[in-house]
């Protein structure tokens, strides 16, 4: 399992928390240090089956200097994925994935059903 964090993301910690509290076992990545390229992003939309717009951390000050809300809905998938590319604080987090599934933020809930051992 791979997990995308912020070090300083409130939402983030509680999610590792969580992991190491059920002794999951992930790789963390700096999602700004080390940000997704376009084709991971591309790979980790089409296998989450959400649409584009949940990869984006609305709730980011970038998202909202950029005006993306008003944006996203006529960008191409294309355009997304190059977008999220170009800074990693504009992707939502925490984003976990193994080969099987991808999840999006931290609920409890959702880590129970999809992380759980």
């Amino acid at each position: 399992m791979n997990i995308l964090i912020y070090p300083k993301c409130s939402t983030c910690k509680k999610a590792i928390n969580w992991l190491e509290t059920h002794g999951v076992k992930a790789n963390v990545r700096h999602i700004v240090e080390q940000p997704l390229s376009k084709e991971e992003i591309k790979q980790l939309h089409l296998q989450s089956g959400e649409p584009i717009k949940k990869f984006f951390n609305t709730s980011g000050m970038k998202y909202r200097e950029l005006n993306l809300k008003d944006k996203i809905p006529t960008m191409s998938e294309e355009e997304c994925y190059e977008l999220l590319a170009s800074d990693g604080m504009l992707v939502k987090r925490p984003l976990a994935y193994n080969d099987e599934q991808v999840t999006l933020g931290f609920k409890e809930a959702v880590y129970e059903t999809s992380w759980k051992k």
